[in-house]
């Protein structure tokens, strides 16, 4: 009896010891999936980027397309806004799962002979600052066609492209997450200090993938950060895509973007040659564009050298 009671005893001793591993086990998981915390805003950043308004910037700029430099313009637009993230849209009413974002839309246009390009890019990131931006879509028009590309930040990265070339057509796919070369625009104005350095992968910009036909994925980089005084200069080094960018903005807040260097090769075949696209800075305004649609706003494009 006693032999009975003993073995009943060790098997419950065992069942406790792995029932508190295996629990134990679950608790880690958690905390290895948990999502990071949202860092702590500085009250100058509250006050500038919920004042009701955006920044707008504009940049004059030289683009590199079909192996030559074109002159045109670039804007950078950066505002905060409620952003759905159940639906990954701008939210149009207040909600539990509302999540604030620093929204950049960046543009560009500029001529390649007779036809003109039109280039946009749109970045939701949180400014929490602990995840991957929550949605980045590209789209470039010109007399060619159109073509669109769409990154949702869900279990992995959701991606869906269309294009109007037979060999890049509709396409659907998913991704590891990486740093996205998309994002890192919005993490500057945030949280400058944690920017990403060293050998990373990263995912690059839409619209470079785009003009270059390369593949949709991500690339070992090299990420340096040089102090310059009143500005600060990061730098990407790609050596696969012999590709580099530099970006260069204010070293204090609220570390504006004043210009930028983008250098790889441009053109087909033999006519393909290194160039580097500048953008160099005109002006910047602080503004509740939205509300400016008339045409009685017109002057104000003098403002930002339009």
């Amino acid at each position: 009896m006693k032999h009975i009671l003993f073995k009943t005893a060790l098997f419950s001793l065992l069942l406790c010891a792995f029932s508190c591993k295996h629990e134990s086990q679950i608790q880690d998981n958690k905390v290895k999936t948990a999502k990071p915390k949202a860092k702590p805003l500085p009250t100058e950043f509250k006050k500038y980027w919920y004042a009701g308004q955006a920044e707008v910037t504009s940049y004059s700029l030289e683009q590199a397309r079909y192996g030559e430099l074109r002159n045109g313009t670039a804007m950078l637009i950066y505002v905060t806004e409620p952003f759905k993230a159940s639906k990954q849209v701008k939210a149009d009413a207040a909600s539990p799962d509302n999540v604030s974002v620093l929204k950049l839309n960046a543009t560009k246009s500029f001529l390649t002979g007779i036809y003109p390009y039109s280039v946009m890019t749109s970045t939701f990131y949180p400014v929490a600052d602990n995840s991957n931006a929550l949605k980045v879509t590209n789209s470039v028009q010109e007399w060619c066609g159109q073509v669109f590309a769409q990154i949702n930040n869900k279990e992995d990265f959701e991606i869906a492209t269309f294009s109007y070339f037979e060999s890049e057509g509709d396409q659907q796919f998913s991704l590891k997450k990486n740093t996205l070369e998309n994002e890192i625009w919005s993490k500057i104005r945030i949280h400058p200090s944690d920017m990403p350095t060293g050998e990373l992968q990263i995912i690059p910009a839409l619209e470079y993938l785009r003009f270059s036909h390369n593949e949709l994925k991500a690339y070992t980089a090299n990420a340096t950060i040089t102090n310059q005084g009143d500005l600060t200069a990061y730098r990407l080094d790609y050596p696969e895509l012999e590709r580099s960018l530099t970006i260069k903005y204010t070293t204090l807040f609220p570390h504006t973007i004043e210009g930028w260097t983008e250098t790889y090769k441009s053109g087909y075949g033999q006519d393909a040659k290194v160039l580097t696209t500048t953008a160099t800075k005109i002006n910047r305004i602080n503004t509740a564009y939205w509300q400016q649609n008339s045409n009685k706003h017109l002057p104000l494009r003098d403002s930002l050298g339009l």
